[in-house]
């Protein structure tokens, strides 16, 4: 037997905790433990006959990141199918989408500019 190494403890040293688990672990079928994912949330926009295209483009650019053609390809899905999600994550990075996309301002391309915020939710996603 390799006899037990000494260890030093250095006072005032800031140890790193784990993250918390969003679930409690959960045997698998081999009888091991492993963590559940953590919970993801999709942001969808809902259509409305009041917006223009050019803003809802606009907003999944700047909100989201989206390249031009992806965002045109989202636009006409929401059009067409009167909502398409946009955006999946955490919850929290969800929620500051949403509040971005209900802040993003008036929608002045319109021929009457549109001062009420586009119809956006978050749905939490099946694991």
């Amino acid at each position: 037997m390799a006899a037990a190494a000494e260890v030093e403890v250095e006072e005032n040293v800031a140890v790193a905790e784990p993250p918390p688990q969003a679930e409690p672990a959960e045997p698998d079928a081999d009888g091991r433990t492993k963590p559940k994912r953590p919970r993801q949330y999709v942001v969808i926009i809902e259509n409305d006959d009041d917006h223009t295209f050019d803003y809802v483009i606009d907003a999944l650019r700047k909100v989201f990141g989206h390249p031009q053609t992806r965002a045109a390809w989202l636009a006409m899905k929401v059009y067409t199918a009167g909502r398409a999600p946009v955006w999946s994550g955490s919850l929290e990075v969800a929620e500051l989408k949403r509040d971005q996309v209900r802040t993003y301002g008036v929608d002045f391309y319109a021929p009457k500019p549109v001062d009420y915020p586009l119809g956006v939710r978050i749905e939490e996603l099946p694991q």
